[in-house]
């Protein structure tokens, strides 16, 4: 006997639609202005304000919904990103290009992150990341090819610290990159040797 699908079912891709298209419109409305309210958003995405809060009950829960978005992205990223290269300054290079996408598409989150995510969540969402580079960075000193002057740990955090901030200047309009900037600007606070200043070379 065949089984009947559940009578809810065939909503269920509508109703994912439209939370994207409610997301999507968050990320461009608070990225224009972080006090964006639940209305302007709910004009922007273009649906009526009670359909927001059918998929989110306010700000607060728009918001973690951008973030649980965002940190699922940074995870497959890792995941993709983590190609064995025998070489750290083109693994790390590699691994910031990668990864540029995903800030760049998020990077409203950045004005967002202190009063409405807090310290713990942001941490929580950039450790995948911030592991990664951690264990790229513990192989290229041993390696001789990163300065040892600052610990694996704490120099990935700097390096974290660094890209926020560029991604920060790409939204607020006072600069634009495509990633390999960013990338060797990574390579440059890393401090590797004359080989590798550039991230144009490990682009490929």
């Amino acid at each position: 006997m065949t089984s009947r699908p559940a009578p809810y079912a065939p909503q269920r891709r509508p109703a994912r639609a439209t939370r994207t298209r409610i997301l999507e419109a968050a990320q461009q409305e608070l990225g224009r202005n972080p006090d964006s309210s639940l209305a302007d958003i709910a004009q922007a995405a273009g649906v009526a304000r009670r359909t927001v809060y059918m998929h989110f009950a306010g700000r607060a829960a728009l918001v973690e919904g951008l973030a649980a978005d965002a940190g699922e992205a940074i995870r497959l990223a890792v995941t993709v990103g983590k190609t064995p290269s025998p070489d750290p300054a083109s693994a790390l290079a590699r691994f910031v290009l990668t990864l540029w996408p995903v800030g760049d598409r998020y990077r409203t989150l950045i004005a967002l992150a202190c009063r409405d995510l807090g310290a713990d969540r942001v941490s929580e969402l950039l450790s995948p990341a911030r592991d990664t580079v951690a264990g790229i960075l513990a192989r290229g000193q041993r390696q001789g090819v990163f300065h040892t002057s600052v610990p694996p740990g704490p120099l990935s955090r700097a390096l974290e610290a660094h890209l926020l901030a560029l991604l920060d200047s790409v939204n607020s309009g006072t600069w634009g990159d495509d990633g390999t900037g960013a990338a060797t600007a990574a390579l440059i606070a890393a401090g590797p040797d004359g080989r590798s200043s550039s991230a144009s070379s490990w682009s490929r």
